[in-house]
C-alpha cells in the first residue's frame, strides 16, 4: 500500500504557521506605517545658522610718512595681514582693503 501525505485541510501545526507569517507580515507593515506617519509629522531638522560676525579689528597704526617707512616695516605688515587673513580674521574683502592701503 502506498501512503500519501496529508490531504484536505492543514493540520494544527500548519494553521499555527500560517498564523505565525500573516501576523509577522502585518505587524511588519503597521510598524512601517507607523515610522512614516512619524517622520511626517516630525518638525524639520535646524536649519545652520552662520556664526556671529567677529568684532571689527582696531584700525592698524598710522605709518610713517614718505622715506621714513622702511622695506622691511612694508613686508613685516603685509605679511601680519597675511597671517590674520589666513587665520580667518580677515575677510578677502578686508584684506585687500588693507593691504591697498598699506601700499598706498
Amino acid at each position: 500500500m502506498i501512503r500519501r501525505g496529508r490531504v484536505g485541510r492543514p493540520g494544527l501545526l500548519g494553521t499555527v504557521a500560517r498564523t505565525a507569517v500573516i501576523t509577522g507580515t502585518a505587524q511588519a507593515t503597521s510598524n512601517a506605517m507607523n515610522r512614516h506617519a512619524q517622520q511626517r509629522a516630525a518638525p524639520p531638522p535646524p536649519q545652520y545658522e552662520a556664526p556671529p560676525a567677529a568684532p571689527p579689528l582696531p584700525p592698524l597704526p598710522p605709518e610713517p610718512s614718505g622715506a621714513a617707512q622702511s622695506e622691511d616695516d612694508l613686508v613685516a605688515k603685509l605679511g601680519r595681514l597675511g597671517d590674520l587673513h589666513r587665520s580667518g580674521v580677515l575677510s578677502d574683502e578686508e584684506f585687500a582693503a588693507a593691504k591697498a592701503k598699506l601700499l598706498g
